[in-house]
């Protein structure tokens, strides 16, 4: 159970709050340092890319406080306020990485990737929020559930990144990562919400 709990503590913390302090790195450091692989981005669109650089980091930050069930138990006005946080970088993020999704490396297929990632992003973030301004509050944790886990294709695309590249090249390694930095992510979320609606046994 320790270890099980250190898991936890590493996967639903430790890493968004890493990937969420190495993003701003963006709004840091000078271009070809902090941006190699979005140097295109930064001449086309830099305000999109910086927009969805700092909303990105804020939602990949806030996803475990509000996932937390003990702050959402103990302070609920404090998860109701970094629910509307989370949602309006959200907003802001999805809107300027469907932006950036139309000139992104890969192709037309990591163009479309990112496009429906940004897409479904802001969707589920709007349901879940719609959910529970009507009070449906297991509709809204189901529907959040899903939100965090496309949060987290900031955390699993950085993952990939670094195995990928060096492997299959740069235009390759964004066409496939485009779609596998979240639809497994939110297969799992599926998997997640089907395994506890299941009854238990007597």
């Amino acid at each position: 159970m320790r270890y099980y709990n250190a898991i936890q503590v590493s996967l639903f913390w430790i890493l968004p709050l890493l990937i969420a302090l190495a993003s701003v790195r963006f709004l840091l450091l000078p271009a070809e340092i902090g941006l190699a692989h979005m140097a295109h981005q930064l001449r086309a669109s830099p305000m999109s890319l910086y927009s969805h650089a700092a909303a990105s980091s804020i939602a990949l930050a806030l996803v475990p406080i509000q996932l937390w069930s003990k702050i959402r138990d103990r302070w609920p006005a404090l998860h109701r306020w970094t629910g509307r946080l989370y949602g309006v970088a959200v907003l802001v993020g999805g809107i300027t990485g469907f932006l950036i999704a139309l000139n992104a490396l890969g192709g037309p297929v990591g163009q479309t990737g990112f496009a429906v990632l940004a897409v479904g992003w802001v969707a589920t973030t709007g349901i879940g929020i719609w959910q529970a301004s009507s009070r449906n509050f297991a509709d809204h944790r189901r529907w959040m559930i899903r939100s965090s886990a496309l949060t987290w294709a900031g955390v699993t695309l950085r993952l990939y990144l670094p195995i990928m590249i060096p492997a299959l090249g740069t235009q390759l390694t964004f066409a496939i990562v485009a779609w596998l930095c979240w639809v497994p992510n939110l297969l799992f979320a599926e998997w997640l919400l089907r395994r506890r609606a299941e009854p238990h046994p007597a």
